[in-house]
């Protein structure tokens, strides 16, 4: 009988497989193909819409410069790029429900491109302060007189600055004003602050619209609270609350410094940016070149908080006023030359 006629099953692996993929093979190499497909397209979008992004930060940066710096050209040798500058920054109260200019905070900064690090001395908002021609009285009083007097932010702010650099020993280069209203709006540009708030405090006053009302322990501030962290003096409010002086105030400006500079190297910083800008260039008034404004930009944008080296000085509270420590002032005069000549600071954080 003819074997392959004869009815019966073949032989068990007698019949050869076929060769070739594996059925769905061709399936799978395609949908593996789309999908590289699809994430090329997708980190392809990311470049284009960062690259627009910091474009236009770009853009707003230099709009910004251009509005608030003045025209005037800088000098090759005098660039931020390889020049220490010291700026005198101050922060006054002004917000649109007070319309006052004290300058609550008054600070002189030393930069030093070299070393890539910068010195902060702080005084007391009430500190005792005499200058001839202007008397004496706070400190904090003496800019908005002036402001009064010639009505002109810059020319206010160049008089400060002559009388400040005398008070330091140190012949100042610019000055800046910023006021409150910015200072909120960068924080909330930053999508907030983190802190550890000291202690329970509470104030509240109709006629500004002042509600300070913040609780002890980790918090994370918007621009208003912020603010209040930072300004906050005593209670009226049942019950009552610890109540806190300058050197308070100066220590929590130092925490929301360091605070705002983590910020502004994160996630939220890098999108809250063009806020900051715009919140910044609104609300400040400074004789800094545009120019030079590009320059310290540059140079300073990646600074580390590590390199930011604070100074309070303090003293003796004696009403109406704060009596600043001679050996602090001195020793504050010497971190701010020694910033100048590029030698090491020591940091002080209390």
């Amino acid at each position: 009988m003819n074997p392959r006629t004869s009815g019966l099953p073949p032989r068990e692996g007698g019949q050869r497989k076929k060769s070739g993929r594996p059925q769905g093979g061709k399936k799978k190499v395609r949908k593996g193909r789309a999908f590289l497909k699809f994430l090329l397209t997708l980190i392809i979008l990311a470049v284009l819409i960062v690259g627009g992004y910091f474009g236009y930060l770009y853009w707003k940066v230099n709009q910004v410069i251009d509005t608030t710096g003045t025209s005037k050209s800088v000098p090759a040798e005098k660039s931020a790029k390889v020049k220490p500058l010291s700026v005198l920054l101050m922060g006054t109260d002004y917000r649109p429900e007070t319309g006052t200019h004290l300058t609550d905070v008054m600070m002189v900064i030393a930069f030093n491109p070299d070393t890539k690090s910068a010195t902060i001395v702080s005084l007391p908002r009430d500190t005792r302060f005499k200058a001839k021609g202007y008397g004496t009285g706070k400190i904090n009083s003496f800019y908005p007189n002036i402001l009064a007097e010639t009505k002109d932010p810059i020319k206010a702010g160049d008089t400060m600055k002559k009388l400040m650099g005398d008070y330091f020993d140190l012949e100042l280069d610019y000055v800046t004003v910023l006021n409150f209203q910015g200072f909120r709006d960068v924080v909330d540009a930053l999508k907030g602050v983190d802190v550890n708030v000291d202690m329970n405090m509470c104030y509240r006053d109709k006629a500004d619209g002042t509600d300070i009302n913040l609780k002890k322990g980790p918090a994370h501030l918007d621009g208003k609270d912020a603010l209040d962290y930072v300004r906050y003096r005593k209670s009226n409010c049942k019950p009552k609350t610890k109540g806190s002086d300058d050197f308070d105030r100066n220590r929590r400006q130092n925490e929301v410094l360091h605070a705002l500079i983590d910020q502004a190297k994160s996630f939220n910083g890098v999108v809250g940016a063009a806020g900051v800008i715009e919140a910044v260039g609104k609300n400040m008034d400074t004789d800094f070149e545009s120019e030079q404004l590009k320059d310290m930009i540059a140079t300073y944008w990646n600074i580390s908080k590590e390199n930011v080296h604070f100074m309070p000085v303090t003293g003796e509270w004696k009403s109406p006023y704060v009596y600043i420590n001679d050996d602090e002032l001195t020793k504050a005069k010497k971190a701010l030359q020694d910033e100048m000549a590029g030698k090491v600071t020591q940091a002080v954080t209390n």
